[in-house]
Order: C-alpha cells, then sequence, then structure tokens
C-alpha cells in the first residue's frame, strides 16, 4: 500500500477533487510512510508465518529419520526411564525434560544437557529404546523458521520491531481503508481488477482489492502478534499474571514456590511464561524420587493430552512438570508433581485462565492456525500469499508512478490542522503501544524537518 500517486486517482495523477483535499494528502502521506517501512518486514513475516503453520507437517518430512518410527502394535513400548537411559548412554549429560510422543508412530524426544555443555534434543524409538539421532535442542527446521518470524535470532532490541510494526500495519490498512473507500459508482478498482498487468491501474486496483478483502486479517495478526513482542508483550504479560507467584488468580498455588519460571524449563503459554515452578516439600528423611516411570504413569492417570512434555527435577526441591498444548485450547494443562510423594502441587487447564488471557490465548491459538484445524491454515496461508501481493503490487505501482530522480512521496498537505488527526494518532498509539507512538514521533519529525525541506528545494529548481 505505497503507491505515490492517489489510489482515487483513475488514469491520472491528482485527477478528482478528494485527491486534491488536504486530509485526502495526509492520509496518502502517511499510508505511503507506513507501507515504507512496514512492507520489508511484513513480507519476511508473512513467509515464515505461512511456513510455521505446517510446522508439525513440515518438521515430519525434513526430520523423518528422526521423528518417525514403525508402529509395532505387538511389542510393549519401553519403560520412560530405559529411554532417558539410551538417550544418556549415546549421549552423556543430565536429562532435563522428556516428550511423550504424541502419535503412535511418533519419537520420544529427551532434552540433555550435555557433558560439553550443549543441549540437545535426542530422538529415541520408543517401543526398543533405540537412539535415532539427536539435534540441537530446538534446533529443527521449524524451531529456525520460528526464530526468523520472532525476530529471536537477533536479540530483544531488533525484537520490539514487532510492536513497531504491528502498530505501524494496523494504520497501514486503516489508510489504505479511507484512500480505498469508493468515491465515485462503479466497481473498478473497488471490488474488481481492471486492466493488465502491463497497465498501471491493474496493479492499483489488484493492491486496492487485496488489501480491502485482507485488511481485518492483517489486523487481527498484528494484534494478536503483539504478545510476542519484547516490550508490549513482556509488560502485558506482567501486569495480566504478575501477581499469584504468575498464576491467572483463583488457581491455588499456597505451596512454596521456587524463582523458576515455567517459560525456562521449555515451550509454554504466552499466559504463563511469568509462572514461578513450585518446590517439592514432601521429603522425608531418607526420601527418594519417586522417578520419572511413576511421574509419566501419574500424568498418564490425570488424562493429559499426548505429546505432553515432562521437565524432569534437577535439585532436591525440585518438581516433575508436565505440561501440553495442544490445538485445541481446552486440553492446554500444567501439572506439578511433587518428585517424592508424587502430589499434584498445581494444576491448571485453560478454564482457569483470565478472561484477559482466555482472549489472548485464543487470539494466539489462531495466529498459529491451530485452532480450527486444516481451515484455519489454508486461510491463513492465503493471508499471507496476499500480504506478499501487496508488497510486490505496491512496489511496482510506486516504481510506475514515481518521478525521475525522487523518492515519489505523496504531497504535503497545505493546511496545517490536518495535524491534529495525527497527534491524536500519535496520543493513542503511545499510551497504547510507547515503541509504536516513539515511532510515530520520529517519522512525524523526519518528515518536517527533513522530507518537506527537501520537497521544497526540489520544486523550486
Amino acid at each position: 500500500m505505497t503507491d505515490t500517486t492517489a489510489p482515487g486517482a483513475g488514469t491520472g495523477a491528482l485527477a478528482s477533487p478528494a485527491s486534491n483535499s488536504d486530509l485526502y494528502r495526509a492520509v496518502w502521506r502517511w499510508h505511503f510512510y507506513a507501507g515504507l517501512l512496514v512492507l520489508p518486514f511484513m513480507i519476511t513475516l508473512a513467509v515464515t508465518g505461512a511456513l510455521y503453520l505446517f510446522r508439525d507437517e513440515l518438521d515430519a518430512i525434513l526430520h523423518a529419520d528422526l521423528k518417525r518410527v514403525e508402529i509395532r502394535e505387538t511389542l510393549a513400548k519401553a519403560a520412560p526411564s530405559a529411554i532417558v537411559a539410551a538417550a544418556l548412554d549415546a549421549h552423556p549429560g543430565t536429562a532435563v525434560k522428556y516428550t511423550d510422543p504424541p502419535v503412535a508412530n511418533a519419537s520420544a524426544e529427551i532434552t540433555v544437557k550435555a557433558d560439553t555443555g550443549q543441549r540437545l534434543a535426542v530422538y529415541v524409538d520408543p517401543y526398543d529404546a533405540t537412539v535415532l539421532g539427536a539435534l540441537p535442542d530446538r534446533g529443527t527446521v521449524m524451531w529456525t523458521v520460528r526464530y526468523l518470524h520472532s525476530l529471536r535470532y537477533f536479540g530483544p532490541t531488533v525484537r520490539a520491531v514487532i510492536e513497531i510494526v504491528g502498530g505501524w500495519a494496523i494504520l497501514l490498512v486503516g489508510t489504505g481503508i479511507y484512500l480505498w473507500w469508493p468515491r465515485k459508482s462503479g466497481r473498478g478498482g473497488v471490488t474488481s481488477v481492471r486492466g493488465t498487468p502491463k497497465n498501471r491501474m491493474f496493479w492499483r486496483d489488484t493492491h486496492a482489492v487485496t488489501g480491502i478483502f485482507v485488511g481485518a486479517f492483517i489486523v487481527f495478526l498484528a494484534i494478536t502478534g503483539m504478545p510476542w513482542s519484547g516490550n508490549w508483550g513482556a509488560k502485558v504479560n506482567e501486569w495480566a499474571n504478575g501477581n499469584n507467584f504468575g498464576y491467572p488468580s483463583g488457581v491455588r498455588v499456597n505451596v512454596p514456590m521456587s524463582d523458576v519460571k515455567l517459560a525456562e524449563t521449555g515451550q509454554t503459554a504466552w499466559s504463563l511464561e511469568q509462572a514461578r515452578i513450585p518446590n517439592s516439600t514432601d521429603a522425608a528423611p531418607q526420601a527418594r524420587d519417586m522417578g520419572i516411570d511413576r511421574a509419566v504413569e501419574i500424568v498418564d492417570g490425570l488424562g493429559l493430552h499426548r505429546g505432553y512434555a515432562l521437565a524432569l527435577p534437577t535439585s532436591p526441591t525440585g518438581v516433575y512438570s508436565a505440561s501440553v498444548y495442544p490445538d485445541d485450547l481446552s486440553q492446554q494443562r500444567v501439572v506439578h508433581l511433587d518428585q517424592y510423594s508424587g502430589k499434584p502441587l498445581v494444576d491448571m487447564t485453560y478454564a482457569d485462565y483470565g478472561p484477559l488471557g482466555k482472549w489472548l490465548e485464543f487470539g494466539i491459538n489462531v495466529h498459529m492456525g491451530q485452532e480450527f484445524g486444516l481451515a484455519n491454515q489454508i486461510l491463513l496461508v492465503a493471508v499471507c500469499l496476499a500480504i506478499v501481493m501487496l508488497a510486490v503490487s505496491a512496489g511496482v505501482m510506486w516504481w510506475k508512478r514515481r518521478p525521475s530522480g525522487s523518492l515519489g512521496v505523496p504531497p504535503m498537505p497545505t493546511d496545517p490542522k490536518v495535524f491534529r488527526g495525527l497527534l491524536a494518532i500519535l496520543i493513542v498509539g503511545g499510551i497504547v503501544f510507547p515503541l509504536v507512538g516513539a515511532s510515530l514521533l520520529v517519522m512525524l519529525a523526519i518528515d518536517l524537518l527533513v522530507i518537506r525541506p527537501l520537497g521544497k528545494r526540489a520544486a523550486a529548481r
């Protein structure tokens, strides 16, 4: 959505009265800036997001030698302790997590803190405890895609870009709707595309029509992606779950708590990133750890969804922490077991989340393509492809309209009063999303102090 001519202008630049209005110019100018800043990131997010929607399917293909095993119904599965022992024989160290096979033909995954200091994901056949191989922990192709999507590879400072991109994407959609809004009769450029790819109108119409059909989805993805942002997401999480040791209000947690957070033991729901791990307290003199076999037996008896991760105790006060986050939100669950008695210290499900946590987790689940199965995945892939199309069409029509030797920034409004609306956006954006508000201020300063004077000089030549 970065056209350098008014989307409602037909085939001639600045041809309609609406395009000459100061309000139209202001909206058009900031739509251009939003696209200039956001579209490169949105292409990356769209491509990596589309791939990650099919993470289980793609990892099963790309790492079939590690993740898939032959189903042997006549052969009893090996005990979890035997599976862990086999993993440690192959890769000496300390086992810190056991991941239950989610389906009958899946391998078990043992997370090992190796003697070398590296964390490894060791894959073991659950039927005969044969070690299939190992990767660095979270070292699959889809984990790489996920980290690229969230910009996690580039550190916390760069991850703040997610919040800024999300806010600017919303601004991009809002200004795009205003520019698209029909100002004369006819469906051309509103719901239908005119011309051919050789024609500028074709790209303008493609951009406008595609944008209006997927605009609401872009806003949804922007808002539901905010919880992963380094600044806003962390603060909202802390505010929503900062009390009660990071658990939703009402969850029984009147047991001794450690300083270790659930997010430090492995993948967890966004709402529980701040949740602290309880301490085992039932240790009698000479008490012994009940062992992983008994822990798995208890977890299975509690009815956790298959594919759960069981974090193993690594200290005398540690616990067995079972957590699972399947596609079905109602099956999300976290259970902490005393390592000596096996008593559940904390047992909570999605139903225990507060209203904010439930809405955010629902949005995140849809964002990740999980809530509505294959239909959810297909819809979001189509949206991702549309986002790429928006970026391509924006670039093409900008290039076709761009004056020679100029960036092609839309004209500056002549009436300063139109900036009152921009200031309102700055205030609202700054309150709700501080980094977005700050970036808007920076862009406004650049526009007034750099781009406008350059435009005046070019016009005076």
